[in-house]
């Protein structure tokens, strides 16, 4: 076939019936003489270009390479040799070759374009008649990839892809790396098992069927081998994804190893802790505040009250009957449900063994695992409480119907027996005006005589008013009622005492 007969290609019936059969492909064609001018183009070819008529994109080969730039997906320039326009020129056959085609004068590329050749040989000599390039459209793919690939590596969730044919690497992402200190280098060129993404896995035997099947893998706890020769816990789960057409499974990981150590550090403090309780020469208990449920008692509290562990771990403190009344234990109970810690709070708990024991009570709020609880630290006082009673009770003695004690000492013994403050028991405003001045008498030291003389009223007088005193305030001891005035801040000083009227007529 001589240059001549290429030049009537223009003309034959054959080029308009192929013209006929390829004008509405979705594919781009363009049509080549071999004398390397352009015959003719589809319009999916010219709209891959961004040209309307055969003329835009260049009467011949040289013309179509000065108007439109090719480079390939790596960024590296194609040479005017290799453009695919030349290489069907050239004779060369091939397939699947991606380019980003620029328009001249741009900065960056319009289109990503997928192109294969096709030569129509003359049926006669075997010289080839026609050079096709068939063209597709793959922008938008190559977009996707490309805002994969940004999303991929810009996510701080460690992970890796795999190629499901052969288990290979092909991407891994900053984060990956940095939690295992793996080079990327180092990754690409290893398989699933050779970086083994599910050692020790609590369901590797699944997690490898579903690997195997391309399904997605749930997710498990495995540990992840480290360059240096640690190891590091982790949560794996693996998705099917395809890459260029290549399925491949996205492993997506959590780092366990915060987790791993702050359990670490918490059961080493729990360990602590619970040495320190048992060990503790203080009685003390572990109850929860929901219920309170005793949880744990150490030796103290048990040699303390006589109960074991078995017998009293598990119980409620209402059950065992350990407060000295009902109603002293709703009162403890309720400030705790209501957020209040004791601290020195006295109160008088049951021995096993039906022993009374006095003891200071304090509860601070603690956690123990999820779990909140109440640390209760008991101080035995019924040895000190004893003493004190007995020393009041000689001095007392000693005191009887005597006022040479000095008032500094009562004071002290009132401030020693002093009852707590009950709101809403009985007050100075439930005395007359005459038993006030009574009881500040009785503050000041005086006895019954030095009371009589004072008020000028007879001795019975002076004993009945002190009895109606004692029944309203609930004392039945001098001393006692020296107390209670005290503990209301009343000492009898700035009480102005009346003589009554029998002195005044004299």
């Amino acid at each position: 076939m001589t240059a001549a007969s290429f030049k009537s290609l223009r003309e034959t019936a054959d080029l308009r019936h192929l013209r006929q059969i390829i004008v509405g492909l979705d594919e781009g064609v363009i049509l080549i003489d071999p004398d390397q001018s352009l015959l003719w183009a589809n319009d999916a070819a010219l709209a891959m270009h961004g040209v309307e008529q055969i003329a835009d994109l260049g009467a011949t080969v040289d013309e179509y390479r000065a108007r439109f730039q090719l480079r390939y997906r790596n960024n590296h320039r194609v040479e005017a040799d290799d453009y695919p326009i030349e290489r069907v020129v050239a004779g060369d056959c091939f397939s699947e070759v991606v380019v980003e085609v620029t328009v001249a004068g741009e900065d960056a590329p319009r289109w990503v374009h997928q192109v294969r050749s096709l030569v129509l040989n003359d049926s006669d000599d075997g010289e080839p008649a026609c050079l096709v390039l068939v063209i597709q459209d793959v922008s938008a793919r190559y977009e996707a990839e490309d805002r994969f690939e940004q999303s991929f590596n810009a996510n701080p969730a460690p992970a890796v892809i795999c190629r499901l044919n052969d288990l290979r690497f092909v991407k891994v992402n900053q984060g990956f790396l940095e939690m295992t200190g793996h080079q990327r280098d180092q990754v690409l060129c290893k398989t699933v098992y050779d970086i083994d993404v599910l050692r020790n896995a609590d369901r590797r035997d699944l997690a490898k069927e579903r690997l195997g099947e391309g399904r997605t893998i749930p997710q498990m706890e495995a540990e992840l081998e480290l360059p240096d020769g640690g190891t590091k816990l982790v949560i794996v789960a693996g998705q099917p994804i395809d890459m260029g057409d290549q399925p491949c499974m996205l492993f997506t990981f959590a780092d366990l190893e915060p987790r791993r150590k702050a359990e670490g550090a918490l059961r080493h403090s729990e360990e602590r802790f619970t040495r320190t309780f048992q060990m503790a020469p203080v009685p003390m208990a572990i109850g929860a505040r929901d219920g309170h449920l005793l949880c744990e008692v150490n030796a103290s509290f048990t040699q303390m009250t006589g109960y074991t562990a078995t017998e009293i771990i598990g119980r409620p403190l209402g059950e065992i009957e350990l407060w000295e009344s009902d109603a002293r234990r709703r009162q403890i109970e309720t400030a705790i449900n209501g957020g209040h810690d004791l601290r020195g709070h006295e109160a008088r708990i049951h021995a096993k063994d039906g022993a009374m024991i006095d003891c200071i009570v304090s509860t601070e709020a603690i956690r123990l695992g999820d779990e909140a609880c109440v640390l209760w630290a008991f101080q035995d006082i019924t040895q000190r409480k004893a003493t004190e009673l007995e020393l009041v009770e000689a001095i007392e003695a000693v005191m009887k119907d005597t006022n040479w004690f000095s008032r500094t000492v009562m004071d002290k013994l009132a401030r020693l027996r002093a009852p707590q403050l009950d709101a809403e028991g009985p007050g100075l405003d439930d005395l007359t005006a005459r038993e006030r001045e009574v009881l500040a008498l009785i503050c000041r030291g005086c006895d019954d005589k030095t009371i009589a003389r004072t008020l000028n009223v007879a001795g019975n007088t002076v004993r009945n008013h002190v009895a109606r005193i004692y029944s309203k305030i609930g004392v039945n001891r001098r001393i006692a009622a020296v107390a209670w005035a005290r503990a209301r801040n009343f000492d009898g000083e700035g009480v102005e005492i009346k003589k009554s009227v029998r002195e005044t007529a004299q």
